[in-house]
């Protein structure tokens, strides 16, 4: 089976080209630029350019994997949009994963519980714990790095190398999700070819948009 996964929910645009069997895993190609203001710019074209040095076009894929946060929500929903609009075009399921998930998913595996940080902004970090076998046992949630309640003291992803002495962590690889991490996020799914959830992204805070107050009076001089 032939996958395209997407994820926009770091600081990295991601896109990749992968193929799954009952036993094994393989990324054919991927594109993947670390850039917070491009995400809208560059995943199409990622995708189109991952596809193209796979050696197949999108009609060749069998379903897309999506990264759904959480993530700030322009950067977010960019990846998303792709995803969905690309699923509608060809007729293919979209499977949503947890961008934290996907981080997880590519954790060299040991003996101990580990986290998942991603930059929150507003010196924040989205969050999740998982335990040795990389199954998440809490969140996500967003919270400042000194606040998170966790036993674990070693954490993936770009927030735990941002925030380590603030959250008393170790840094570990990885940083970002990758097309295989994704895709190894989803394989059971993808295997039994399950009816996927819907693309609903994982906003963990308020807008911050508010709607409009009432006009002020103008009086006349």
């Amino acid at each position: 089976m032939l996958v395209l996964a997407i994820d926009t929910a770091t600081p990295a645009v991601t896109a990749g080209i992968v193929a799954v069997d009952d036993t094994e895993l393989v990324t054919r190609a991927d594109r993947v630029t670390v850039d917070p203001r491009a995400h809208g710019e560059l995943i199409a074209p990622h995708a189109l350019a991952a596809a193209e040095a796979a050696g197949i076009t999108l009609r060749d894929l069998e379903a897309i994997v999506c990264g759904v946060g959480p993530g700030p929500f322009t950067g977010l929903r960019a990846g998303m949009a792709t995803a969905a609009a690309y699923a509608h075009a060809l007729g293919i399921p979209a499977y949503p994963v947890c961008s934290l998930d996907a981080i997880a998913a590519d954790v060299v595996r040991t003996d101990r519980p580990f986290l998942v940080f991603t930059d929150a902004r507003r010196r924040e970090v989205y969050w999740a714990a998982y335990d040795a076998s990389g199954v998440r046992v809490d969140g996500p949630h967003v919270q400042r790095p000194a606040e998170v309640s966790a036993e674990a003291r070693v954490a993936a992803g770009d927030g735990a190398l941002q925030y380590a002495d603030a959250a008393g962590v170790v840094p570990i690889e990885p940083r970002f999700p990758s097309p295989t991490g994704l895709v190894r996020a989803a394989r059971e799914q993808l295997l039994a070819r399950t009816e996927p959830e819907p693309l609903t992204p994982l906003y963990l805070r308020r807008p911050d948009a508010v709607e409009p107050t009432a006009r002020k009076r103008v009086t006349a001089p």
